[in-house]
């Protein structure tokens, strides 16, 4: 129901429920004689269609008490709405109902109950993050000290070293949050480091049914019993915690990005399976409430991509965002394939995955003594013993086809030839897990497996089985070997760590792709940051339902080695909390264009351009990777923001079709907006887009300063190929009075091409400061409608 219309959330709570009993009350229909009918919401009720009949006669019984039943959560903090379980038949009608404005006032939307899904030691050195530099942001010199980061995953494993609260300060007196007790956590679980959880299962349950927590598989509280929530809450700001590793790898100093900043943790997510955005939307409306600074969700749904005022992410952050509350989100692990990206609202903050420069290589070396050098995370029992080798596809179980075979499927291998073997298992269109081939061959007594795929930093082998991956080149060459030898042998060396020899950043295989399928004109993802094998700490109870083998005895490990978007998005959120310790007054859409802007890297650590993992690897581009890997040390000090109001916002909605009523409810911000696409690209957002340019076209930005009083900044245009690009006025002056100037931006193709993407970048300079926003433009030209000139 859009913003509230009251302060008093008891008050909203009643109007929930009367709204409800009005609408649903049951309905009986008593007819005189059969009837022909059809089913009409959008026109009032029914639209009947008579035959034989004489009458029909609705009748109306309201019922309160049922509507209080039917109701799951009543939001009533950061916006107005409700959750409730409706029949199909109700569901219908209510969504009908909602189209008479008249009859329900204030209703702005109905949208189903959606399941979304989840998507250290090096990483915060390798971006160049220093403890000391962490010690000045939040020296009790800022007026900032003490950002609150609101994490919405699985849930804490409170005893982990990362959450004790040495040297944290009382958290704030803004602070309403509350510590909720259930399954295994109580009030003493909360300290100055965790200063409030919560957890929300009614939305779960209603789509799924009751969750027993007796199986072990889950806690009915804020304890996590997956891991995931665990690992992204210490990445964002962890304390430090010394000898941190996983299983002997990995092994250092782990710390979060923002280790003065306090935690509130809510748990929307089930070890089950998924996350109810009906519960993702209660804990949003509760974190406003709390009183959260920033909110890190590493969770998402996949394309097709619901629109943006269907989408309970994007309006629940949308509400977040306009009461200043910074939203982080993962950007999805579908890539390496365009149009991919998830979470593409322009007031989210949408984070890629880039890679880090450490490896864990394992040595397979042959019965030749000729070696293979891979990746793997084992470290357990079995190795540097020989054991024969075959090839999956070899030793096929009977009316089993190659292919899956090859690619060790499950149930797709024979059990007496693969028994005390290491089977070489090739990654196929229909089989791309090396876990997968992990258990079919563990569960035949397997001794091990090489899994040959396209090549990528990420270890997607599982840590309790002899398992190294490798590249399809080392596994064309171990057939080679296997075919030129009577009794081909292999045996395997403990992985290691390995710090410096891989080239960084890389933008990870996995990592969701641009452009948004949903809002081309706005530029996601936003950043890339650090999400290939991050340690971080875990939870102690997943442990037992990872794989476990004979070889390895499965004991309870309080870090773990971790990948995807999921894993880079609290990377950003930590810094957004250092960005926020020391200005706490900047807007989400100023923070978030000093990360962008600040010459992120688009090279590696040799000045080389960064790369995109994919088939075949890339030269990256802002489809990959927004703005860039993000720097912190230069956000801290942008010069220049281009910074964006919740008005701003409610026209981009405007512009983009939707239906303006439901809009103004929604937002409750009153602006005179036209349905103008022109706004869509005049959005004041750190990145320029041109989804189609089919003819001379201006795109205009505005700019502040935040850097020295008196500053002049000149505009350097690296233009995309094709393109003749001018900035108009190219000198920004700057001095006591004007803070704020305007730009323009004029495009025009010299191509006669269609749907040819080219990537450039607008720089402003002023000697301290270099500010760079990506460009990026589809040129779309009919020859015939273009003339030579």
């Amino acid at each position: 129901m859009g913003e509230r219309h009251t302060d008093e959330p008891n008050l909203l709570e009643d109007s929930h429920h009367q709204i409800l009993s009005d609408i649903l009350g049951r309905f009986q229909f008593q007819l005189s004689s059969p009837i022909t009918t059809s089913y009409s919401i959008a026109f009032l009720f029914f639209d009947w269609n008579m035959e034989n009949s004489k009458t029909a006669m609705i009748s109306i019984e309201h019922s309160k008490e049922s509507a209080k039943e039917s109701i799951l959560y009543s939001y009533k903090h950061g916006f107005s709405g409700f959750a409730a379980v409706l029949s199909q038949s109700q569901a219908k009608l209510i969504a009908g109902v909602t189209m008479l404005v008249n009859y329900v006032p204030g209703v702005v939307h109905v949208v189903p109950n959606r399941i979304l899904n989840l998507h250290t030691t090096r990483s915060w050195d390798f971006l160049q993050v220093k403890p000391q530099i962490v010690d000045v942001i939040l020296s009790e010199g800022h007026s900032g000290l003490g950002t609150i980061i609101g994490v919405m995953d699985t849930g804490i494993w409170p005893e982990s070293e990362s959450f004790r609260d040495d040297g944290m300060g009382k958290f704030p007196s803004r602070w309403k949050g509350i510590c909720q007790e259930g399954n295994r956590f109580n009030r003493s679980h909360c300290n100055r480091k965790i200063i409030g959880a919560r957890w929300y299962i009614k939305g779960y349950e209603a789509e799924f049914g009751k969750l027993s927590p007796s199986d072990g598989v889950e806690f009915l509280s804020p304890r996590d019993a997956v891991g995931h929530g665990t690992h992204t809450s210490s990445t964002a700001s962890g304390a430090e915690v010394k000898n941190a590793n996983f299983r002997g790898l990995a092994q250092g100093i782990a710390r979060g990005g923002a280790p003065s900043s306090w935690l509130a943790i809510y748990k929307v997510c089930w070890a089950t399976g998924g996350c109810s955005s009906a519960d993702f939307l209660a804990a949003i409306d509760d974190a406003i409430f709390d009183g959260v600074d920033i909110i890190s969700a590493s969770l998402g749904s996949p394309p097709p991509l619901s629109t943006y005022v269907d989408d309970a992410l994007a309006i629940g952050s949308f509400h977040a965002v306009a009461r200043g509350i910074s939203v982080v989100c993962s950007a999805g692990n579908t890539g390496p394939y365009p149009q991919t990206v998830i979470n593409t609202a322009p007031w989210v903050m949408t984070v890629a995955a880039s890679t880090i420069d450490r490896d864990f290589p394992a040595v397979i070396t042959l019965g030749n003594n000729q070696t293979v050098v891979g990746q793997s995370f084992y470290t357990g029992r079995g190795l540097n013993k020989f054991h024969p080798i075959v090839y999956g596809a070899d030793i096929a179980a009977t009316n089993i086809d190659g292919t899956s075979a090859g690619s060790c499927d499950l149930e797709t291998l024979n059990a007496t030839l693969a028994r005390g073997k290491v089977i070489l298992c090739f990654q196929s269109r229909w089989q791309r897990s090396a876990a997968i081939a992990s258990k079919s061959v563990l569960e035949l007594k397997g001794a091990g497996v090489i899994f040959a795929q396209f090549p990528t930093k990420d270890v997607s082998c599982p840590w309790s089985f002899p398992c190294v991956q490798v590249d399809f080149e080392a596994g064309t060459s171990l057939l080679t070997y296997m075919a030129a030898s009577r009794k081909p042998v292999v045996k395997f060396s403990f992985s290691k760590t390995v710090i410096g020899q891989q080239l960084a950043p890389e933008i990870a295989y996995f990592s969701s792709r641009g452009p948004s399928s949903l809002s081309p004109s706005v530029l996601k993802p936003d950043i890339a940051a650090p999400g290939v094998d991050i340690l971080a700490s875990w939870s102690p109870a997943a442990s037992s339902k990872l794989l476990n083998s004979p070889q390895t005895k499965a004991s309870p490990f309080n870090f773990k080695l971790d990948s995807g978007t999921s894993m880079a998005c609290p990377h950003i959120s930590g810094i957004v909390a250092l960005l926020k310790g020391i200005h706490p007054k900047w807007s989400p859409a100023a923070i978030k264009s000093a990360l962008v802007t600040t010459e992120a890297s688009m090279k590696d650590e040799y000045g080389q351009n960064t790369v995109a993992e994919g088939a075949p690897h890339k030269q990256a581009d802002p489809f990959d990777y927004g703005g860039g890997n993000v720097d912190p040390n230069k956000a801290l000090d942008p010069g220049l923001i281009y910074d964006i109001k919740p008005s701003d916002y409610v026209c981009f909605l405007y512009a983009m079709g939707y239906n303006s009523t439901a809009i103004r409810l929604m937002t409750r911000v009153h602006t005179p907006c036209h349905k103008s696409v022109k706004f869509l690209r005049n959005l004041n957002l750190p990145s320029i887009t041109l989804p189609e340019l089919k003819q001379r076209m201006t795109v205009s930005r505005t700019v502040t300063n935040v850097g020295p009083v008196n500053s002049i900044y000149v505009a350097r245009i690296q233009a995309p190929a094709g393109i003749d690009v001018s900035v108009e006025p190219w000198i920004l002056t700057f001095n006591s009075t004007t803070k704020k100037l305007k730009f323009k931006v004029t495009f025009c193709s010299q191509l006669k091409v269609q749907g040819r993407y080219s990537f450039g970048n607008l720089y402003w300079e002023d000697g301290i400061h270099v500010v760079r926003i990506p460009v990026v433009v589809r040129i779309v030209i009919n020859n015939h409608l273009y003339s030579e000139t």
